[in-house]
């Protein structure tokens, strides 16, 4: 499925976004997770550096959704899709690069909001996370608009 541009945009500007996976009883678990990439053709890539729930479920159901909203802006969307984890081997230079890009983006947002004195996270935990192993590629199958249509 093609992905609009004004959804990349907007997945990509969050600073995190929900991703939901089936746990082994059935129920949803969902987990903070960071794009690192999307692509119009219908892919999305997202590390999971932590190897815990998130990839036992794909490993039992590969069916997740990938959910950002912006509360100011009142809108969001929801992306539905299948996905797979890709193995340190697997990773492309060009997806580690992107990850660190988007960790050292993080970094320097934090630091310019500790400057402006905007209160945050005493310290900067995107410096202590650890390496990826693998990542989360999401082919993409379904696009749900979460903004109300009366706002649109």
């Amino acid at each position: 499925m093609k992905i609009p541009d004004n959804v990349i945009n907007f997945l990509l500007n969050q600073g995190f976004v929900i991703i939901s996976s089936i746990d082994n009883n059935g129920f949803p678990h969902v987990a903070c997770k960071g794009i690192v990439s999307m692509t119009k053709e219908g892919k999305v890539h997202i590390f999971d550096l932590y190897r815990a729930q998130t990839l036992e479920n794909l490993k039992r159901n590969p069916h997740v959704s990938i959910t950002a909203v912006d509360e100011h802006r009142f809108a969001g969307f929801c992306l539905k899709g299948k996905a797979r984890a890709l193995h340190e081997k697997e990773l492309s230079k060009e997806l580690v690069e992107a990850w660190e890009a988007r960790i050292a983006n993080r970094l320097t947002q934090r630091l310019l909001k500790n400057i402006h004195e905007e209160k945050g996270h005493p310290r900067h935990p995107e410096a202590l996370l650890p390496k990826p192993e693998y990542l989360i590629e999401i082919e993409v199958e379904e696009i749900v608009d979460l903004t109300p249509q009366h706002i649109k």
